[in-house]
């Protein structure tokens, strides 16, 4: 493999889903359906270490709440 083919020069963005869940997306693409913009672009790696930084819990957020709620019902 050439340096030009394993060199990713794709700008990306960050999205994220109605249960907070994080991915990475060409950022001159359409966000995929249930996909909205979480505010950072850049190159893969600086939107996977922003993905990193933020996405602390990776829980679901039903899920999160669905325990948050039988915590306070115990």
């Amino acid at each position: 493999m050439s340096r030009e083919e394993s060199e990713d020069n794709t700008i990306y963005k960050v999205v994220v889903n109605h249960e907070e869940q994080y991915s990475i997306w060409p950022a001159d693409r359409e966000n995929a359906l249930g996909w909205k913009d979480a505010g950072k672009s850049g190159t893969k790696e600086d939107c996977l270490a922003y993905i990193k930084e933020v996405w602390t819990d990776m829980r679901p957020l039903s899920l999160r709440k669905q325990m948050e709620k039988a915590a306070q019902n115990s």
